[in-house]
């Protein structure tokens, strides 16, 4: 197995106290290779498919990699050409991808330029398939289309996902905050964001910070 790095902890982050008990944990990232034919099941016929769709030039000009691992196929999508990727996806009648499971951010620091990733799963009702299409966006310049277009039950995840990850979903009708307050600072599920310095109320007590309670490790 190929990997691009370790994970340390149970999120990755350090400089702050550990108060999960998995302090010491260390997990090997996998780096997902670009896989050749037959890729299996309905894999290649969805491929195949989405090629047909964009034209050859189209295609090698939107999907970056075909990624198949535990059994799930992942297209990473350029995102300049993620709305008509996914309109394909969605029109064409060997595809019909009708549904948008949602919208999942990542961030991995160390992917230098593709920092934070976008993935939406799919679901076909009419063929009854599953995919992911994914896609990445570097640090200094978050930005993504859209998909509320193409899938307007996208509206809330994507203004989760640039609430915890400060990606910025480019027309968009309403990206705002929908978890944190509006006036917060920095988007607090990404891996560089401190687990602490907060105090909490609760019950009258006042619980002190992650980073200043008892480490485990």
């Amino acid at each position: 197995m190929s990997v691009n790095g370790a994970r340390r902890g149970m999120f990755g982050v350090t400089g702050s106290g550990d108060t999960t008990g998995y302090g010491r944990l260390v997990r090997l990232i996998p780096l997902a290779n670009n896989v050749s034919r037959p890729l299996g099941g309905y894999f290649d016929d969805v491929v195949d498919t989405l090629e047909a769709a964009l034209g050859e030039d189209g295609y090698a000009e939107s999907i970056e990699r075909v990624v198949v691992y535990r059994d799930e196929l992942t297209l990473e999508v350029d995102r300049t050409q993620l709305p008509a990727v996914a309109q394909a996806l969605r029109d064409d009648p060997g595809l019909r991808f009708e549904l948008c499971l949602g919208v999942s951010g990542v961030h991995y620091p160390e992917d230098t330029g593709r920092e934070l990733h976008a993935v939406y799963p799919l679901m076909s009702i009419t063929h009854n398939r599953r995919i992911r299409v994914e896609v990445a966006t570097p640090d200094a310049d978050p930005h993504i289309p859209s998909l509320y277009g193409v899938y307007p039950t996208v509206d809330w995840h994507e203004r989760e996902t640039y609430d915890f990850f400060g990606i910025i979903f480019d027309g968009h009708p309403a990206l705002t905050r929908i978890e944190m307050p509006d006036d917060w600072v920095g988007h607090p599920q990404r891996k560089d964001y401190p687990l602490g310095g907060i105090a909490v109320q609760y019950h009258g007590a006042e619980i002190p910070p992650p980073d200043q309670r008892r480490a485990y490790n």
